[in-house]
């Protein structure tokens, strides 16, 4: 009887091992292909779904089509990419880079790096200088009174004058004029100056006007530190230009223009300055060019031109050539 007991528990626990013993599924291509997907598909459609599309786990995976499959590879490609340029803007405009060189050569060579505005817009004529640079000459220069030609790339931007790697000058332009801080600097990058200016107006600037509600602009006379610096201007009561031109270290430098005080601001007299107010300073300076009222050139100092005291050619009718006599024939001058 004891051994009867003995084997009748031996089977019990055998038939308990093998209820335990999980059973393998095969994802084969055979019968037992079905379960599987059964599994699977349960697995799609629990509660943790939402708005009835499957999570991310690897068990809804296998239910995802290949249409969904594809969009969410494009998704995660699109994704990876490189984000697009950003428009550069400034101040609100879209901008341009520029560079211009002057100078010879190598370490002595003079880089410029501006930027334009992309969409021409004409600066404020009551500016004391405005500035703008010429494609066709690669020169920046600064603009005389009227308005700037549409080809004209104005001045709009961030502005670096370097030599040798070596920063000479910074600064911003906005709309053709010179814009918040400016400093210059020596070759050994010492700082020589530094300018505020608000839109061309030097922010130390004396500054007076003709009438009390100071619309007419009369005079810009520019300061930094208590002294004579920067760009000077003077206008008549018509609202036309005077005079133009720069200080530097309290005295007058470069080239001085007066203005015949007519609407299109033609030129009378241009006079040459020291170029640098380190230079020794003048007592008088050199007369450059001269231009009647309808801005004829009747002298010019580096042409060796000199028509000054010679009649004036009377002026035409714009788009008509002078009037010319009518030749008669031999014989109708015969009789």
């Amino acid at each position: 009887m004891p051994k009867i007991r003995w084997g009748a528990r031996a089977l019990v626990l055998l038939a308990l091992a093998g209820a335990c013993t999980r059973k393998t599924v095969s994802f084969s291509s055979g019968a037992d292909q079905a379960p599987a997907v059964a599994v699977a598909d349960s697995l799609t459609h629990t509660a943790d779904s939402l708005a009835g599309k499957p999570s991310l786990s690897t068990a809804r995976r296998v239910a995802l089509s290949k249409a969904e499959d594809k969009a969410a590879k494009d998704k995660e490609k699109e994704a990876q990419r490189k984000p697009s340029k950003k428009k550069k803007i400034f101040l609100g405009e879209r901008i341009r880079r520029g560079f211009a060189k002057s100078g010879a050569k190598g370490r002595n060579q003079v880089i410029e790096v501006f930027y334009y505005l992309k969409y021409f817009q004409q600066p404020n004529p009551r500016a004391p200088a405005r500035y703008y640079y010429d494609a066709q000459k690669h020169k920046i220069f600064k603009a005389a009174a009227g308005e700037l030609d549409p080809s004209a790339k104005v001045l709009h931007g961030p502005y670096k004058k370097l030599q040798n790697n070596k920063v000479l000058e910074t600064g911003f332009y906005a709309l053709g004029t010179k814009h918040l801080r400016w400093e210059r600097y020596d070759k050994n990058g010492t700082l020589l100056s530094k300018t505020h200016f608000e839109m061309g107006f030097p922010r130390d600037a004396n500054i007076t006007y003709y009438d009390a509600g100071r619309t007419m602009l009369q005079e810009v006379v520019p300061y930094v530190n208590g002294k004579l610096e920067g760009d000077y201007a003077r206008f008549t009561a018509t609202g036309q230009r005077e005079w133009t031109g720069q200080f530097e270290n309290g005295r007058r430098v470069g080239v001085w223009t007066n203005y015949w005080p007519v609407k299109k601001n033609f030129r009378h007299y241009e006079y040459q300055y020291p170029e640098s107010g380190y230079d020794p300073e003048i007592t008088e300076p050199e007369l450059l060019k001269e231009f009647t009222r309808n801005g004829v050139e009747v002298y010019d100092k580096e042409k060796k031109l000199d028509k000054r005291g010679e009649p004036e050619p009377a002026p035409t009718a714009p788009g008509r050539p002078p009037a010319r006599g009518r030749v008669l024939p031999k014989r109708a001058q015969s009789r």
